[in-house]
């Protein structure tokens, strides 16, 4: 009347391995491998920095890089220049995004 599911034999320590290597490839390519692409292509960003580039710092300042040091820049704002770390500076302004950046006709 009643039947006992008995569960299946073990097939060896092949099969979990071959799950822990999946799992750690998964995870290599949906989140390190984007993260460390993603920080190759910010660095290169800031070594090529060059004067008129216009930016916004991780802070939210928006400006245009008046000169460039080795570890600094000096940025223009409608408040005045500042000077800040290369690495503060999180992208380049893009033409479609803002207005003031647009060429003139």
């Amino acid at each position: 009347m009643f039947t006992i599911l008995q569960a299946p034999a073990e097939q060896g320590g092949m099969g979990t391995i071959i799950m822990m290597v999946a799992m750690f490839a998964v995870v290599y390519f949906f989140m390190i491998r984007p993260q460390q692409k993603r920080a190759k292509e910010e660095k290169k960003f800031q070594t090529d920095i060059a004067n008129g580039t216009r930016v916004v710092t991780n802070s939210g300042i928006h400006g245009k890089i008046s000169s460039v040091s080795e570890q600094t820049c000096i940025i223009e704002t409608s408040a005045g220049k500042l000077t800040i770390e290369k690495t503060a500076i999180s992208a380049a302004l893009s033409r479609e995004r803002f207005e003031e950046n647009k060429p003139t006709k």
